[in-house]
Formats: structure tokens, sequence, C-alpha cells
């Protein structure tokens, strides 16, 4: 069985979109791109590529796979570029046809069948990056494996954000959790079920 791991950049309130780069989401009107660079640590790098490991495939929304398009191809002498260019996409999109970074594979109408078709074939893990439509189907649907969340020290107020109202009520597990010099921490959930609920005035178990 792959397993479905989540790496996000998050802000201190929740906000996941175009952490990369200043000209990451402008198209879509967002103003704030590029807020994760001036925290980025070395040990963040290390998180994450112990999270990818030396070879995984891609599991994404359509417009984080729009935005990878535009950039990693054009990035050369890079790790990280040869492993996500190289990488096979799975792609959420209503538009099949106009993808052209590959190799690359469209989901098909029923998400949720065909990620439980991919999950069960041999082949690398699957790595989520942004897709902040796709992350909640992920969760609903006990597809998720682990959730890597790198939270930076900022407040953006607007934006996407990946616990949005289409999440459904859960409950994560914290794996481990450091923090970087820059202030960033680094915190690894896993999934363990539905949301539980209680009061304070009950006895303690």
């Amino acid at each position: 069985m792959r397993k479905v791991n989540i790496i996000e950049h998050i802000s201190l309130d929740g906000v996941i979109q175009a952490p990369g780069g200043p000209k990451e989401d402008e198209d879509g009107g967002y103003k704030h791109g590029g807020w994760a660079v001036p925290h980025f640590d070395p040990v963040l790098g290390e998180a994450i590529d112990a999270v990818q490991g030396t070879g995984f495939d891609l599991l994404l929304g359509r417009r984080t796979y729009d935005i990878f398009a535009g950039y990693w191809p054009k990035i050369q002498n890079s790790p990280m570029a040869d492993q996500l260019n190289a990488a096979r996409k799975y792609v959420a999109t209503h538009r099949p046809e106009s993808l052209e970074w590959g190799p690359v594979e469209d989901l098909g109408a029923d998400i949720v069948e065909s990620l439980r078709r991919i999950r069960s074939k041999d082949g690398p893990d699957l790595i989520v990056w942004g897709s902040s439509t796709l992350t909640p189907v992920l969760l609903e649907h006990g597809l998720a494996d682990s959730v890597l969340l790198l939270v930076f020290p900022v407040l953006l107020g607007k934006g996407k954000r990946f616990f949005s109202d289409d999440v459904a009520p859960r409950e994560l597990a914290l794996v481990s959790t450091k923090a970087a010099s820059s202030g960033v921490l680094i915190n690894a959930y896993q999934p363990v079920g539905s949301l539980r609920t209680g009061s304070f005035d009950d006895p303690p178990a």
C-alpha cells in the first residue's frame, strides 16, 4: 500500500497560499506571495527530504499543478527540481486535456475511487503540496497517512487555508515536533480517527 504524505508551509493563522515567491499566485490576485522565504532554514529542507525520500510521486490539485508546472521545469542544477520533474503527477482537474507537465495522469471524475486505486498499487509514496481543495478530501476519506506542517511565525489574514470549512472534524496525533532557528515549527502528525468530545466536568480517564 502506497502512503499519502501531505507537506504544507502554513502561517500561524492557517494560510498555505503562495509561500514560495512573490509571483507564485499573483495572477490570482494574491499579494503576499513568498512569505515563507525569509524564514527558510536548512532544517526545514532536511525535514522535507525525510518525508519525500529519494523517490516519490505527486498528488496535486489543479492550481498547485499549474504553479509547479510554470516553475520547476525551468530550474536547473537542483536535486529538488529533478525529483519533482521526474515524479509522476496525479492531478485533480476538470481539464485533463491541458495537462502538459509530465509524466502526468488525471484523477478523473471520482477522485476518491481513483486515489484508492492508486494507493493500492505498488510504487513510491505520494506527496501532496498545497492543493487546498484536495487535502480536505484526503482527510475526510482517510486517505492521508501523514501531515507535515511547517508553521511559520507570520499572520497573513487572507488566503487559502489548509484547515478550511470543508475539513471534516477529526483528530491527528502529534508524532514529532522541532523548532528551527528561524522560528518555524516543524510538526509531524498522523491522522488517527474521528473527533472525540467531552466535558471538563467528566472525571479523568
